[in-house]
């Protein structure tokens, strides 16, 4: 046999060994496929069944739930209904009591009705009656006094009119005195807890300052030849130097305290340098004048900061300085200014006002003072004009509008600040006037006094913090003196301007006399 021919045979052999192994083989898998899918279906149906059996038992349940809770609902529904009906037979019961207590009001009000008007015809015509016997009873009246009806009428109001007036008189006197005790107590006692937490002391300003010289030949030296020197100073300073009244001393004499602290400050320099030529007096001046706006810069920070005050503009901080250099009726402007703001302050901590606004305004009240003689216009308007400048509080600019009395006071502070301004310039010996404007200040309030009717003469005593009035006694009766005084008061409130108060006393005296002979 050839070779190609056996391994064709055997090559025929392992296929049809090959083709009866998968023969038998898938008849195997078959066969256990079939027993597999047997048991499964077996097991589904025990399955199938077991969720049936569940499900009905499931069904049962629910349904026993179902219908307990229907129970319930249906219990909980029937007393709802219950209690609601209960409920509405109540408010029916309520509502039914409402109606008989309204038809009784409603027949009581109409029996009072019925009432009403029979006595409302009653008493018109009671009232017809009465004004019949009126008219007859004042045709009778008329016939008696022989007077006419309006005659009669203005005899009637004269007598109410003195009866008023007595009555008026006697109101104002009770309330005047009342209201007076209770302000003037509670005035009394800020007024005294201030002044009392502000020791300041009272000093006085004088326009001449002197100056010491070490010897007669340096007196010489300052006039210089044919009264240059004296002239270069007068010229540079503004001041005017008094030399042969004094001696060993020159007097300084200006009323810009400014100036003559410049020319104090040059001629001590000088006369301790000993150089005196118009040059070097000219020199010595400007310097000194340049220390002493440092100086003024110094004195406004060190206001400042003695009153606790913060972000104040650096040029109302230099005015403020300037201040010390400037006086009122002898009275150091600065000095009042620190003294204004310290009273203010405490007033303010004891009505509860803001104490720092307070200080601040108190300071600024007179900084139009600092320039009132560069600028035109009042003090008070410049100091207006120059926080308004500085963007001040719209607060602190009207308490200085207002702290002399030329714009009406609408704020506490306003008030605070006049009150605290009056007092420092009330204190004894703070301020000083001469003798013309004091006498003209008198006699100006004697000449309002006596312009009332019925006033025979007037007397300004205590300093003009008193006047006392003489009234004709047939022209002034006792209860008209106390609206006199009343009338007087006002007027001097209204036109004149005076530090503190001025009392008013009307005196009406009536005297008889008769001789025996």
């Amino acid at each position: 046999m050839s070779p190609i021919l056996t391994v064709v045979l055997v090559l025929v052999a392992a296929v049809a060994a090959g083709a009866l192994g998968f023969y038998f083989g898938g008849e195997n898998r078959k066969r256990t496929a079939e027993a597999k899918i047997g048991s499964a279906e077996d097991e589904a149906k025990r399955i199938v069944n077991d969720a049936i059996k569940s499900a009905e038992q499931k069904r049962k349940e629910t349904i026993i739930e179902a219908k307990d809770e229907a129970f319930k609902l249906k219990s909980d529904a029937d007393k709802e209904i219950k209690d609601r009906r209960a409920e509405i037979t109540r408010q029916e019961r309520r509502i039914d009591q409402k109606e008989e207590a309204l038809d009784k009001r409603t027949a009581q009000m109409e029996r009072k009705e019925e009432d009403l008007k029979h006595r409302t015809e009653t008493v018109t015509a009671r009232l017809d009656e009465l004004e019949q016997l009126k008219l007859r009873q004042t045709e009778k009246l008329e016939t008696i006094a022989v007077m006419s009806k309006e005659d009669a009428r203005a005899v009637l109001l004269k007598q109410v009119d003195d009866e008023l007036t007595h009555e008026k008189a006697m109101k104002i006197s009770a309330y005047q005195a009342n209201m007076k005790d209770e302000c003037d107590n509670l005035a009394r006692e800020l007024i005294g807890q201030a002044i009392a937490r502000c020791a300041a002391d009272a000093t006085s300003e004088a326009t001449v300052s002197v100056v010491p010289l070490p010897s007669d030949e340096m007196k010489g030296r300052i006039i210089g030849r044919e009264g240059r020197n004296i002239r270069a100073l007068e010229t540079a300073t503004g001041c005017d130097l008094i030399i042969d009244d004094t001696p060993e001393a020159i007097t300084l004499s200006s009323f810009d305290q400014t100036r003559r602290e410049v020319a104090r400050m040059a001629l001590e320099r000088l006369i301790a340098d000993g150089r005196i030529h118009p040059a070097r007096i000219e020199e010595t001046v400007d310097k000194c004048r340049r220390e002493l706006e440092i100086q003024m810069k110094r004195e406004g920070d060190k206001a400042v900061m003695e009153l606790g005050i913060h972000s104040l503009h650096p040029d109302l901080v230099k005015l403020i300085g300037r201040l010390k250099y400037r006086t009122s009726f002898g009275q150091n402007v600065l000095s009042h200014s620190l003294e204004v703001a310290w009273l203010a302050g405490l007033m303010a901590g004891e009505l509860g006002v803001n104490v720092q606004l307070a200080r601040r305004a108190g300071l600024l009240h007179d900084i139009g003072k600092a320039l009132d003689h560069e600028i035109e216009g009042s003090h008070v308007q410049i100091g207006v004009d120059i926080c308004k400048k500085y963007r001040e509080n719209p607060q602190i600019i009207h308490a200085i509008e207002a702290h002399h009395g030329d714009v009406e006071p609408k704020t506490t502070l306003a008030f605070i600040i006049m009150a605290a301004d009056a007092i420092s310039a009330a204190r004894p010996g703070a301020r000083r006037e001469n003798m013309e404007s004091y006498i003209k200040r008198l006699e100006t309030l004697e000449a309002l006094c006596n312009g009332f009717e019925g006033v025979e003469s007037s007397y300004a005593v205590q300093a003009g913090r008193e006047v006392r009035i003489l009234v004709q006694p047939d022209k002034v009766s006792d209860d008209e003196v106390i609206l006199l005084a009343r009338n007087v008061a006002k007027k001097i409130e209204n036109e004149l301007d005076y530090p503190g108060q001025i009392k008013v006393s009307v005196i009406r005296e009536s005297r008889a006399t008769e001789y025996a002979k």
